[in-house]
């Protein structure tokens, strides 16, 4: 090693020694409390800032700084398994019989009860039981039933205010390459599990070579992906489940084919009406007939007709019927016919059903009826424009719901 690196190190030990400091103090000091005094302050050090640096400087802009004394957390949300409950009544009319006992017949009865009126204990039972009923009859007379005894409402009885809560989004699976289509109907299974969703652009013009015309079903309580997918001859406007058998599903197309399927068979139609004996213009609606086979079902078409259809023999229509209230021989012409926009029927009226046309008005056909110009029992005039909806009154058939022209209307045949 050179002379200079042992001057060096010398000057490091001198260095090293002058920055100690041995601090020394008494015994009797020590243990004592501290007492602070103010005192001004005074600069230290101070270092002046370089110019050269200073020009050198680049600020920094813009400047994120995050900071996070809590712990990081997400938040998830799942569906969970659905619970099913039931809700059961009962009529309790009579009862208290013994097993061997039939309520329904009289001799029996009557012989059991002069057996328990022989009994000792009836009479002392009986007695009892009157001593009882005396002091809640007493306690009745004692209420004035009219008069409000509460003028506070409790909590537990507040009705709430009717609202509701999205459950499940179905997204149309042709969205993901750009194809945007409105939902023209929506079908339930019977069994409240499925649900069918038919897509087509009612607009004019709207439909191009590029639209696809599937359909889909799906599981309510899986959204993500369909259960199986529709291929219809055209795109499907109307679609509807048998009510007695959940497995086919009828539909209208909207160049007025019409089809059937059976989802245990796949999604091709079991079921296709060739163009020369079907509609010509859209299917608006579709709807089961309640019949001891369950396999006919009607459509309404805006071409002015509705026709009649049985999958045993799904050829041609198995009836016709022009929705012209003049009309007196069907003569196949629909020149002065109003085209269907909706249909209504009741199963618990099998002979009667319902026609909303595009010109307002509501029919009132009967199927069974002997002549032509007898199937249009009625005709009410009840919209302006178009009638977008019908529906009876699940209570009294009697009554219906009619929809249109930015308004409901309930009528009484």
């Amino acid at each position: 090693m050179d002379s200079d690196d042992y001057d060096d190190d010398d000057d490091m030990i001198e260095k090293e020694l002058e920055i100690k400091l041995d601090i020394t103090k008494k015994s009797r000091r020590i243990n004592r409390p501290v007492q602070f005094a103010d005192q001004h302050g005074h600069i230290m050090e101070e270092v002046r800032s370089d110019p050269e640096m200073q020009s050198q400087y680049i600020p920094r802009n813009p400047v994120s700084r995050v900071i996070q004394c809590a712990a990081v957390s997400s938040e998830n949300e799942v569906n969970t398994i659905r619970a099913d409950f039931i809700s059961q009544g009962m009529n309790h009319a009579e009862g208290g019989w013994p097993k061997d006992i039939n309520p329904a017949e009289n001799d029996q009865t009557m012989r059991f009860r002069k057996k328990i009126e022989k009994d000792e204990n009836y009479v002392n039972t009986a007695l009892g039981l009157c001593g009882i009923m005396e002091s809640c009859i007493k306690q009745n007379n004692a209420i004035e039933i009219y008069e409000d005894y509460f003028n506070e409402v409790d909590e537990a009885t507040d009705c709430e205010e009717p609202k509701a809560k999205t459950v499940n989004l179905y997204r149309d699976p042709e969205a993901l390459d750009g194809h945007i289509r409105p939902v023209s109907a929506i079908a339930w299974n019977p069994d409240g599990e499925q649900i069918a969703i038919a897509y087509c652009n009612l607009e004019f013009l709207a439909i191009t070579p590029e639209t696809p015309s599937t359909s889909y079903i799906f599981n309510i309580e899986d959204p993500t992906k369909p259960l199986l997918e529709l291929h219809p001859p055209y795109h499907l406007v109307s679609c509807e489940f048998n009510p007695k058998d959940g497995h086919l599903l009828a539909g209208g197309c909207y160049n007025g084919q019409v089809c059937w399927w059976d989802d245990r068979k796949g999604g091709k139609p079991e079921g296709e009406i060739n163009l020369s004996v079907s509609h010509i213009e859209p299917v608006y609606k579709t709807m089961w007939i309640s019949s001891k086979t369950a396999s006919e079902f009607f459509t309404a078409s805006t071409d002015g007709t509705v026709l009649w259809w049985d999958i045993r023999n799904f050829k041609n229509p198995v009836e016709r019927l022009v929705l012209d209230p003049k009309i007196k021989d069907d003569d196949g012409s629909t020149e002065k016919a109003q085209g269907a926009s909706c249909l209504e029927y009741e199963p618990t009226i099998p002979t009667k059903f319902m026609v909303g046309t595009e010109q307002g008005n509501v029919f009132a056909c009967n199927r069974k009826a002997k002549s032509t110009s007898e199937r249009i029992v009625g005709m009410y005039r009840a919209h302006y424009g178009p009638v977008l909806a019908l529906q009876r009154n699940p209570c009294f058939p009697k009554n219906f719901l009619a929809v249109g022209d930015w308004c409901a209307r309930i009528w009484s045949e």
